[in-house]
């Protein structure tokens, strides 16, 4: 930068000098002046927007990497959190918890994680407390990603999962509520359990 200054001070002193203008001939052209700096951005400018692009690709490097080794101490404690909304009464921190799980049930570790947890019980009295199609559907959609795990199946079955979803009435309006309801019995007719009502 100190370079940069230092140069356009040295070619203004010296611009009279090298450009004199003859009278009627040669227009004297001024480095400085706005008309110039039209033409694009100077070097200067151009030095700082990318010094300024390396830091903050610096700054996003940084925080990956923090984000990134801070996420499995945070996990555990989130899934607790998210167990724990599921036991509120406010059907909106149930559906934030639900939400959670069902985010955080991306294998079958982390799905037994929620169910040793309580999470597969309290998602399935939260379906049956359940008075509004919003709540129903992040439960259903919160029991289904835990599905896939046939351990976590197994205890959903024992709890007396098949009934509870049998009993959730089926909406009008959101289609997304049967989906969940008929892939989740399926799930329990796959591996051999028996969903007669």
């Amino acid at each position: 930068m100190f370079q940069f200054a230092t140069m356009r001070m040295l070619a203004a002193r010296l611009s009279p000098y090298l450009y004199r203008a003859k009278i009627g001939n040669v227009q004297s052209r001024n480095f400085s002046s706005p008309h110039y700096r039209k033409e694009g951005p100077s070097l200067e400018e151009e030095a700082e927007r990318k010094i300024g692009w390396f830091f903050k690709l610096i700054f996003v490097g940084t925080a990956t990497v923090v984000a990134y080794n801070m996420f499995p101490y945070m996990g555990e404690n989130l899934m607790r959190q998210s167990v724990s909304l599921l036991r509120v009464k406010d059907p909106l921190f149930k559906r934030m918890g639900a939400s959670r799980l069902s985010r955080f049930a991306i294998n079958d570790e982390k799905r037994m994680q929620i169910v040793e947890m309580g999470g597969a019980e309290e998602l399935l009295n939260m379906l049956g407390a359940a008075k509004d199609e919003r709540t129903q559907k992040e439960a259903l959609k919160a029991l289904l990603a835990l599905s896939p795990s046939d351990e976590a199946v197994g205890v959903l079955y024992r709890a007396g999962a098949t009934s509870v979803i049998q009993s959730t009435p089926d909406s009008s309006e959101d289609a997304d509520i049967m989906k969940y309801k008929l892939n989740l019995l399926n799930r329990f007719r796959e591996l051999r359990y028996d969903v007669s009502s």
